[in-house]
Formats: C-alpha cells, sequence, structure tokens
C-alpha cells in the first residue's frame, strides 16, 4: 500500500470498512491502492466503485472494450496519472491483442497524435477526450456534432462522456494523494 495519507489494511478495518473493501475487492481478490485510498471515509470508497463500474464496466456499454481502455489511457496520458494509465494500458494492450498494432496507439498517444495511429470513430472520441481533458470550458456543441458525423450515437457519446469525466476525476484523486500501483495486481486481466 502506497500512498501520501494512511490506508487501512483489511486487518485493522472495522466491520463498515470491510463491507465497504468487499464491493472494492477486484477479481484478483485485492483491493488496489485507488480504493484503499479512501479507507478512511468508506462512503467514498463506496461512491468511488459504483462510478467506476458504471462509466466503465457496465453491460450495456456499446464502445468496445479495448476502446474504452484506450480511452481511459489516453486522458491519464493527458492528465500524466501513471497509476490509472499503468493498469488500463495494460487492460488496453491485453483486448487489442495485437502488440504491433498496441504499440503503434501507445507511441501516438504518448506523442499527442492519436492521428498517427487511429482513424474515424476513434480518433474522434481522442480528440474529443483531448479537448474535454485540456479545454473543459471551450466544449461545444459542435465537439459533439464531430462525433456523429463519424457514426457514434448518443449513447456511446453519453459512455465516452463519464469515462472521460471518470478518469479526470480519479487521476486528480490519485496525482493529489500521491496513490501509486505498489502492492497492486496491475491491470484488469494480469495473472497473479
Amino acid at each position: 500500500m502506497s500512498a501520501w495519507i494512511k490506508m487501512i489494511s483489511d486487518e485493522e478495518a472495522d466491520d463498515g470498512l470491510l463491507e465497504a473493501l468487499k464491493l472494492a475487492r477486484t477479481p484478483h481478490g485485492t483491493v488496489d491502492n485507488v480504493m484503499r485510498v479512501h479507507s478512511l471515509r468508506p462512503n467514498t470508497m463506496r461512491g468511488h466503485v459504483v462510478l467506476y463500474r458504471a462509466a466503465l464496466h457496465d453491460d450495456a456499454n456499446t464502445i468496445p472494450m479495448w476502446l474504452q481502455e484506450t480511452i481511459s489511457s489516453y486522458v491519464s496520458i493527458l492528465n500524466d496519472c501513471p497509476y490509472s494509465l499503468a493498469n488500463h494500458w495494460a487492460n488496453a494492450r491485453h483486448l487489442i491483442g495485437d502488440d504491433e498494432k498496441a504499440d503503434k496507439i501507445e507511441t501516438a498517444l504518448h506523442a499527442r497524435r492519436p492521428q498517427d495511429a487511429l482513424e474515424g470513430a476513434e480518433l474522434a472520441f481522442m480528440i474529443y477526450a483531448e479537448k474535454l481533458t485540456l479545454r473543459p470550458g471551450q466544449m461545444e456543441e459542435a465537439d459533439v456534432a464531430a462525433l456523429r458525423a463519424e457514426g457514434i450515437d448518443d449513447g456511446q457519446i453519453l459512455e465516452a462522456n463519464q469515462i472521460i469525466g471518470y478518469f479526470n476525476y480519479v487521476n486528480r484523486c490519485l496525482n493529489g494523494l500521491g496513490v501509486t500501483t505498489d502492492g497492486d495486481v496491475v491491470g484488469y486481466y494480469a495473472e497473479t
């Protein structure tokens, strides 16, 4: 466990915290630092878990999972959040399933040139993510119209908006509390 504030271990947790930790457990059976950093306030942990799963892992989402994870990764690059980037790029790379393609996308995103690896709707999502992350006060209806012009429906626009909004929230929480991946199992698909 690693952060600039105290995080409570399972062994030290009271019943209320144990309930929140149970909700926050990963498929690996662990609680990642991104959630454990809330251990002093279990209510925010519960809220964070619900928001995360609704934005990124909801079965109703129709944006392909690899692209959801790539959007997440790009927002984390733009916010210089190594914690989220480590986890979500590992997921994106796994879901892309093609190392050459993944390398090309990763290089393009780090260069802030998604157009070097993506096109069409995929690129439109990255353009939207960049503007919403770096210049939120400059958003205008034309930004949504550009997504529609690439065949993206309003439900998918909402999905992307929520993923981008969530990662802007969590990147700031993680960076502001010095949370690291020390002790975490990095990536949803990692083998333990």
